[in-house]
């Protein structure tokens, strides 16, 4: 609630307690028309083209990983949750799970880091950041995945870290084979705004 400053006799206005609200937040129409919302500086569209860009990524890696690895899948995944495997429908759902939830964490990164806000609105540079985010995801089975699987107890663990040749960059690749739709999805949901 605004309360009205108190005028002294002399005529001028003793200062505000608390600042009007409208000085502080912008209009609803402000908002609207600067292409942002109160959801962590983007719009709802673009979380949601990096959800969906996620979950193809998660897909196009899953089937990957399921040819190339499918351990991961059917074990790795679920034992993190407690599920006993071999248990393939659980670990791709989990999967693709991961996938949505890190494809709305690199729209929230790219969108609140101006230099990489503009780095995405162009083809090339999405790619760039799409590869560059699937090698930095790749740090999760390397570093995260041992600890938390040694900490559920499964007896499968990778050794922490879990650094191996050529594992590790098939690793890699799979995780640029995921991050690259993620960022595309948000490359086309981003062409509204620069």
């Amino acid at each position: 609630m605004y309360l009205r400053p108190r005028v002294r006799r002399s005529g001028t206005a003793a200062p505000a307690i608390f600042p009007r609200v409208d000085s502080v937040l912008p209009m609803a129409t402000e908002a609207a028309t600067a292409g942002r919302t109160a959801i962590a500086n983007t719009t709802p569209k673009r979380l949601a083209a990096g959800a969906a860009g996620g979950f193809l990524g998660s897909l196009l890696m899953g089937i990957l990983m399921g040819t190339l690895n499918p351990g991961t899948l059917q074990m790795g995944i679920p034992a993190m949750y407690g599920f006993e495997g071999p248990a393939l429908g659980v670990g791709w759902a989990f999967h693709q799970y991961h996938g949505v939830v890190l494809g709305v964490g690199y729209v929230l990164g790219v969108e609140n880091v101006r230099s990489l806000r503009r780095t995405a609105r162009g083809l090339g540079g999405a790619v760039g950041l799409g590869v560059g985010y699937g090698v930095a995801t790749t740090a999760l089975p390397v570093f995260v995945m041992p600890l938390w699987l040694s900490a559920v107890g499964f007896g499968g663990a990778p050794p922490f870290p879990n650094l191996a040749v050529p594992g590790t960059l098939v690793s890699a690749a799979m995780h640029v084979v995921y991050a690259v739709p993620v960022a595309l999805a948000h490359y086309l949901a981003a062409g509204d705004a620069s």
